[in-house]
């Protein structure tokens, strides 16, 4: 299987780890680590030195709760590190779900936009959807993304009942709707989202039952990366979940990076790319002398 972007057809035969730039102050794992225009581009560099295969800059938080981010501020955060990210030599993803960042992105040459909505936002007011940008783009990748409601109530009012077959239909036809419009199936990534909308539980339905995403065809991403539903089976008590440090998610995190490999995701999306590379090397050498 292939991923094509705007500048790469990624060979997704081997796992692919894609490295996080959080370029916000308030991001829930690593808020203001990397907000600085300096820090965000020697994190670009840290992590390919670490053995990303794709980085993922990010200039708004959609951890839970989170507020709106106005144009102006997000493309003030990103554009610089995007400008820098793209003389790398890897893949680049934006991680954004406004039309106006992803066209501007995608004209400094951005490969990848990767959508929590989809591309299903709107503002009310433009005339143009990021489903336009991505489909009249001639090859940029795009991750749909499964979130259910929105940032600000997801996590208040999650989810009922049985997700898997409830996310499935949903990735199905959103990947339906940009093929009718003429992209190319190896351009389309989907990503259950971990976190967005679900409980605890259902997220380790996803993780259990994330091969039924497979036969779609679609590249799949998976992205539990110090999510907070690790901490929640790791830690003896609940009241310590919320102030755990990020580094005691490392060990938990890397784990499901490995079990979602195991189960059909052909990238994952983390912080700590130097251990999950390591990990997906052993997994590797395994597989080969079996």
């Amino acid at each position: 299987m292939f991923l094509q972007t705007s500048r790469f057809r990624i060979d997704l035969q081997m796992p692919k780890v894609m490295g996080i730039v959080n370029v916000t102050p308030d991001s829930f794992s690593d808020g203001g680590l990397h907000a600085s225009r300096d820090a965000a581009l020697a994190h670009c560099d840290k992590l390919l030195r670490d053995g990303a295969d794709i980085l993922d800059i990010g200039g708004e938080s959609t951890r839970p709760g989170a507020l709106e981010l106005a144009v102006d501020e997000e493309l003030a955060r990103v554009l610089p590190i995007v400008r820098h990210a793209v003389t790398l030599g890897v893949p680049v993803s934006v991680d954004t779900y406004k039309p106006q960042v992803m066209e501007a992105v995608l004209d400094l040459g951005a490969d990848i936009i990767n959508d929590v909505w989809a591309l299903r936002w709107t503002d009310g007011e433009s005339s143009i959807s990021g489903r336009d940008i991505v489909a009249t783009h001639p090859r940029c990748g795009v991750c749909l993304m499964h979130m259910h409601r929105d940032p600000q109530t997801m996590q208040v009012a999650p989810m009922d009942g049985d997700v898997m077959p409830k996310v499935l239909l949903f990735l199905e036809r959103m990947a339906q709707d940009l093929r009718r419009l003429g992209v190319d199936k190896e351009r389309i990534c989907i990503d259950p989202g971990i976190g967005f909308g679900k409980t605890v539980e259902q997220n380790f339905t996803l993780l259990r039952q994330q091969a039924a995403l497979v036969p779609l065809g679609y590249a799949v991403l998976a992205g539990w990366s110090r999510k907070s539903s690790l901490a929640a089976v790791t830690q003896r008590s609940l009241a310590t979940v919320a102030t755990l440090d990020i580094r005691d998610r490392l060990v938990p995190s890397v784990t499901a990076a490995l079990l979602a490999v195991q189960n059909g995701a052909h990238v994952v999306r983390v912080h700590d790319v130097k251990e999950t590379v390591q990990a997906l090397k052993v997994l590797g050498a395994m597989k080969q002398n079996s």
